[in-house]
């Protein structure tokens, strides 16, 4: 059996979109397609990784072992380290804003503190305008 070429950054490159998707990390080429709507920080982060060396992306989050395990399933070949760029600016991966004002634990917890709220001044009228009817 032959052993496999290395593959070029700009071959990797190529694979760039949701339908098909490689990553470059620790030198080794994942190809994370079948990955993309499993992954917990949504596609968005891994194609924002894709066409450079992902490895501080990856680093940078603190994976667990489980996924570093998961990893050699998707598997596809090494890079050519010459092929990739000594000085690249590192990018962080696009991350959409998170408003907590408009989730729904926001909502549940603003009504959790307005709704006794409600009822304590309902039962303070209620008791006010049956005092003020009996004297």
């Amino acid at each position: 059996m032959a052993a496999k070429e290395a593959l070029t950054l700009q071959e990797v490159a190529k694979h760039n979109t949701k339908d098909d998707c490689w990553l470059i990390i620790a030198g080794k080429v994942y190809d994370v397609t079948k990955f993309l709507n499993d992954h917990p920080g949504g596609d968005d982060v891994l194609l924002s990784s894709t066409a450079k060396d992902a490895t501080d992306d990856f680093e940078d989050v603190g994976h667990s072992t489980t996924a570093r395990a998961m990893l050699d399933e998707y598997y596809v070949g090494d890079v050519d380290a010459l092929t990739i760029p000594a000085n690249s600016k590192y990018t962080p991966p696009k991350q959409p804003h998170y408003n907590q004002d408009k989730t729904p634990e926001f909502i549940i917890k603003i009504l959790q503190f307005l709704v006794p709220l409600v009822i304590l001044g309902l039962a303070v009228a209620v008791r006010m305008y049956t005092k003020s009817e009996s004297a």
